[in-house]
């Protein structure tokens, strides 16, 4: 009994060896096959964006993206060695397109959500950035809290797809609402009086602020509803997830990262 135990101990050390060779002369790193090869063979890091989200990205009359997002997405595919290119996609279609492999990262200022994270990877986290609404600065103490926003009399504006517009749904369903499809001009038409306030990110709110004084953000350093934001990456992809991350930290930790947050909010 004792010498079957051993033989078979022993053929099956013979079978690992023989296996663990065949792995290591197909792949003599020993790793698994990640997004990130691909990426450096061809030269190009595919990133989906909107083009429609200031400061994070914009679409330029000249067809140039620009932006928070799109000057770090820059430095990502700088640091592989490779250059961006661009891939235009909408907030209704984004995960959509993203899964279905029209590029290899998403970024512009992309919210972290159960939805999305069920269906991709999040890479981590970029910048914490809750909902606050934006009004007329006239009108500012009229919407103090949420309960001032839910109610019949507040027209409010929201794009459609994203989280601005589940946030109204879920928390301003007594509010009406218009659901306006240019996310570029949508805060024109508060300013010219034919929406009284939309709910975004507070970041975008001080934006919007410095660039037309008229509107003014209420409460941003308190905002109505916690949340972050994150670039998307492929599911299952722990490699180019962990490359994604660290550079990320990186640029967070050596400066890179507040300068160019601060060229767009400063």
């Amino acid at each position: 009994m004792k010498h079957f135990i051993a033989a078979a101990v022993l053929a099956a050390g013979a079978i690992a060896g023989a296996h663990a060779q065949s792995v290591t002369a197909s792949n003599p790193a020993g790793q698994a096959s990640s997004r990130i090869d691909d990426i450096v063979k061809a030269g190009v890091l595919r990133v989906c964006t909107t083009g429609d989200y200031k400061p994070y990205t914009y679409l330029r009359a000249d067809g140039q993206f620009e932006g928070i997002d799109i000057d770090l997405a820059h430095s990502l595919a700088k640091s592989l060695g490779v250059r961006a290119e661009w891939v235009k996609t909408s907030w209704p279609k984004l995960m959509d397109d993203f899964t279905a492999g029209k590029c290899d990262l998403a970024v512009g200022g992309v919210s972290v959500t159960l939805d999305r994270a069920r269906r991709a990877y999040f890479s981590r986290v970029v910048m914490v950035d809750g909902k606050s609404p934006i009004v007329r600065c006239a009108d500012v103490a009229k919407y103090q809290t949420l309960a001032d926003l839910n109610r019949p009399s507040t027209r409010a504006i929201v794009n459609p797809g994203g989280t601005n517009e589940r946030f109204a749904r879920q928390f301003m369903p007594n509010a009406t609402l218009t659901v306006y499809p240019d996310n570029v001009t949508i805060f024109q038409q508060i300013a010219a009086g034919r929406a009284d306030v939309m709910v975004t990110d507070s970041s975008e709110t001080l934006l919007q602020h410095k660039l037309n004084p008229t509107l003014c953000p209420v409460n941003p350093d308190k905002p109505l509803q916690f949340g972050e934001k994150a670039y998307l990456l492929p599911r299952g992809d722990d490699a180019f997830k962990a490359y994604v991350d660290q550079w990320l930290h990186l640029a967070q930790q050596t400066g890179e990262y507040q300068a160019i947050v601060d060229k767009w909010l400063k």
